[in-house]
């Protein structure tokens, strides 16, 4: 019960008579003869029915109890004692001590000696009792972690009735059904036309008639049956076994009466607890991502990241022994990508000042839930204290020099990306390719130094910033995110200016705006490259040259970004012009009222304090330059990205042409290591096959469900009872809410979106979706809300509906899993507060 308490199970107020008191009562060396004489003059002492009184409270007279065994064997993993023990149901405070007795002699009964003979059980007669308060269930009943029938571990099945679990358990009562799969909830509904609930004497249980109006409607709503399984999901991970429950409803509160071990469950899987994470990496890389850019992007993270805790004063030495922990920061999940918290925070332990950094990791990367390391694994305290002295003075000259090691890198960037841009990779060989794009990897993806100091730092910053702010302004919960609003530096809004001015130059020009309106884009770009209108042209292709890898998952090789394919920036232009999109729309100061209205609350809280005052002022000061230095940097990580998708695109189709490749995107099927190796390695028949076997693979992924946002596993273990588990998932809230990022309320009805790229307009429907990128943006205009479930302040959608002054909330848990496509909704763009509308135009929640 402690376990179950401790866990945070809603256990009914209980008491326990340990098994001390009945064995003071047996004499020692008892003969086998002699035991049931002296169990029939055993009695419960009266001190200890004055203790359960106190225990229970002032009504306790009131109140009617479950007695029950509890014996060490009882519910064993092999063994189960479950119905060879007495236990009373509905027992009043004053027949205690005579169900007490009865629970303590059935520990010596027939039955049960022939159990113990049948298993080769030691023989014992030591037995607890539970005392428990009854709940007057409104609905009841059983649930098993695991199909106890079928075995099947990614399945869990809840029988209920209404009312007392009596009538499910003694077999009296027809009980609704729920099977729950990874592909859905199936029920089956009896016709329930009685109820077992307590007498109105108080002493037993009655059966009465069912409504009629409620005989054929199910006894669990949708959200009770998701509770109950993510009650079985913590169960089975606290207990290492599939488990065996007992549950009631009481006025919409879930209470768990009894759990017990599956005893045909299985052992505990092999393999070390892992935890996977998608809150923050799902906005670089949305739904299936291919072998090809996985494989390139965990090498990416494991070369960066030793780079960083070196700089951290990890020795060489350590990293090497610890080399597993680098390789293997990501996972690919049934082609989805996730991050490995178990090695990230390995990584983290590594290095001074551990509970430190894991908090503002945690921040950075939107994770909710701190995974605890063993202590084994964690950073001794004395040479954690050494080593933080060196690492400050190492931080300060790294934060001195941070200034000019940014403007190092982007010269060094620019420069290798002039370089590489002027090769003519169609005239050259594949062997020669692929060692350009070694060269590449060494020259610059290795040397990524003052990114990582920078992104260290903005962690480091804006972590001080938010406890600032919450110890001054307590009641305002987003103002740290407020005053790094209006960054007119961040490059993140530049494509969204760019874009507009291409869109208004073509709405200057009367026959450009017609071609545009009424020709595909396609025919559009083929027009501009034929000669006709030379300005828009040589504007398309200074955007292409800045801007031409930002796009819809400009993070993944497999995407097709505007310089491949120039008809996808036309198309965008075309949705401007067609939405009526104009600068006027993008000039609303939003941004900067918010952030002057922060300042001015901020300082007036510290007014008369101006020691404070100038420090705050520097704080944030320093933060705005990170935050915008780590956004623009990370776009730089974009160009580099699509100069290596440029390079394994040519690859693609020289393959093809070779008849190596089926089609040219198969490239992406193919795995970095394999790539590498095929400069001196030809193509056998072995790799063509297995490019056709992970085509017809990942084909299968997208028509799967994708697998919880966070989930724990042993090991790789990526089977469906892992990855569907909702262990991990956190409750839904009776009302919505996220962070509130651009003022307005609006009310209307919500379109989920899954893909940009199959919707052309919302129509002023509120757009609801995971996450976003900058390939959004053509929809944004179209919506007269946005609401996303990933995210921060410094997010796309958060930036551009500020600069468009569309009311925008992010980071709002349970979003797709509470809404669908049709919702009528009222959202408050700076509260971060979303209320369902019912159907009859009330507010559900308030």
């Amino acid at each position: 019960m402690i376990v179950l308490e401790k866990m945070g199970a809603n256990v009914p107020l209980w008491s326990v008579i340990p098994q001390e008191v009945l064995l003071d009562q047996i004499p020692d060396g008892i003969r086998k003869e002699e035991i049931n004489a002296a169990f029939q003059k055993v009695v419960v002492p009266e001190q200890v029915i004055t203790q359960l009184a106190q225990h229970f409270g002032e009504n306790y007279q009131s109140k009617t109890y479950a007695i029950r065994s509890s014996a060490t064997e009882e519910d064993g993993k092999r063994f189960s004692f479950a119905g060879q023990f007495e236990s009373f149901l509905h027992v009043p405070f004053s027949d205690i001590q005579k169900a007490v007795k009865a629970v303590w002699q059935s520990a010596v009964s027939e039955r049960v000696i022939k159990y113990r003979e049948e298993n080769k059980l030691t023989f014992q007669f030591g037995i607890g009792v539970i005392i428990q308060e009854m709940i007057c269930a409104d609905v009841a009943g059983v649930a098993f972690g695991m199909n106890p029938v079928s075995g099947e571990r990614d399945s869990k099945v809840i029988s209920a009735v209404y009312g007392l679990g009596e009538g499910l358990v003694s077999g009296a009562l027809d009980a609704d059904t729920y099977t729950i799969t990874p592909d859905g909830c199936k029920e089956i509904l009896a016709h329930k036309t009685h109820a077992f609930v307590r007498n109105s004497t108080g002493k037993g249980v009655e059966k009465i008639e069912v409504e009629s109006d409620r005989t054929d409607l199910p006894t669990l709503q949708e959200a009770q049956i998701s509770e109950i399984a993510s009650l079985l999901d913590k169960l089975n991970s606290a207990m290492g076994t599939p488990q065996d429950i007992e549950f009631a409803f009481h006025q919409g509160t879930l209470y768990l009466l009894q759990t017990r071990p599956i005893t045909t469950a299985g052992p505990k899987p092999a393999g070390e607890y892992t935890l996977w994470d998608n809150s923050n990496i799902i906005e670089s890389y949305p739904g299936i991502t291919t072998p090809l850019t996985y494989s390139f992007i965990i090498k990416m993270y494991e070369m960066v990241y030793r780079q960083f805790v070196g700089m951290m004063g990890v020795t060489e030495k350590e990293i090497q022994q610890h080399s597993e922990i680098f390789a293997n920061t990501l996972g690919l999940v049934r082609g989805r990508v996730y991050y490995n918290l178990l090695n990230w925070y390995k990584m983290l332990a590594m290095v001074p000042g551990y509970s430190i950094n894991a908090e503002n990791m945690e921040r950075m990367m939107g994770v909710k839930e701190r995974f605890e390391l063993e202590d084994n694994f964690k950073m001794n305290k004395g040479i954690a204290r050494v080593r933080i002295v060196g690492m400050v003075f190492k931080m300060i000259g790294m934060h001195i020099a941070l200034p000019k090691e940014r403007e190092r890198f982007m010269k060094q960037l620019n420069t290798i990306m002039d370089k590489y841009k002027a090769i003519d990779l169609n005239a050259l060989s594949t062997a020669s390719i692929i060692d350009h794009y070694n060269t590449f990897e060494t020259s610059l993806l290795l040397k990524w130094k003052a990114p990582l100091i920078n992104d260290f730092f903005a962690m480091i910053w804006f972590g001080m910033l938010k406890k600032k702010c919450t110890r001054y302004c307590p009641d305002d919960p987003n103002i740290h995110n407020d005053l790094l609003c209006g960054s007119q530096d961040i490059i993140s809004v530049e494509p969204i200016h760019r874009s507009i001015e291409l869109a208004a130059m073509v709405a200057g020009n009367e026959a450009a705006r017609i071609l545009f309106m009424e020709k595909a884009p396609e025919e559009i770009w083929e027009t501009l490259c034929a000669g006709s209108f030379p300005e828009i042209r040589k504007s398309f292709d200074d955007y292409l040259d800045r801007f031409g890898d930002r796009c819809v998952g400009e993070l993944k090789l497999e995407t097709i970004s505007y310089s491949q394919k120039p008809s996808l920036l036309v198309k965008v232009i075309k949705a401007y012009l067609v939405q009526g999109i104009t600068r006027k729309k993008t000039h609303a100061n939003i941004e900067g009222d918010l952030r002057i209205a922060a300042e001015n609350k901020l300082f007036s809280a510290l007014h008369g304090n101006p020691i404070k005052r100038w420090w705050i002022r520097y704080i944030i000061s320093k933060t705005r330059d990170l935050v915008s230095n780590r956004e623009n940097l990370r776009y730089e990580r974009t160009r580099g990205f699509g100069m290596v998708r440029k390079m394994f695109s040519v690859l693609g189709e020289k393959w093809h042409k070779a008849g190596y490749l089926v089609d040219p995107r198969d490239v992406y099927y193919l795995k970095l290591e394999e790539i590498k190796s095929l400069a001196t390695c030809a193509f056998d028949e072995k790799l063509m096959t297995e490019i056709e076997a992970r085509k017809v693979a990942f084909e299968g992924y997208k028509n799967q469900a994708p697998p919880r946002e966070r989930f724990f596993s042993y090991g790789n273990n990526f089977s469906d009872e892992y990855i569907y588990s909702l262990d991990k998932i956190e409750h839904d809230e009776k009302s919505l809410h996220g962070i509130g990022c651009c003022p307005g309320i609006v009310q209307g009805k919500v379109r989920v979106v899954v893909d940009p790229t199959e919707i052309d307009s919302l129509n002023g429907d509120i757009l609801v979706t995971s996450s976003t990128d900058p390939g959004w943006v053509t929809l944004f205009p179209t919506a007269s809300a946005i609401i996303v479930e990933r995210g921060s302040l410094l997010s796309h959608s958060a930036i551009v509906s500020r600069e468009m002054g569309i009311p925008c909330i992010v980071s709002v848990t349970g979003l797709l899993r509470t809404l669908k496509s049709g919702d009528e909704v009222l959202m408050n763009g700076s509260t971060g507060k979303i209320k369902l509308i019912s159907n009859e135009g009330t507010v559900k929640g308030s």
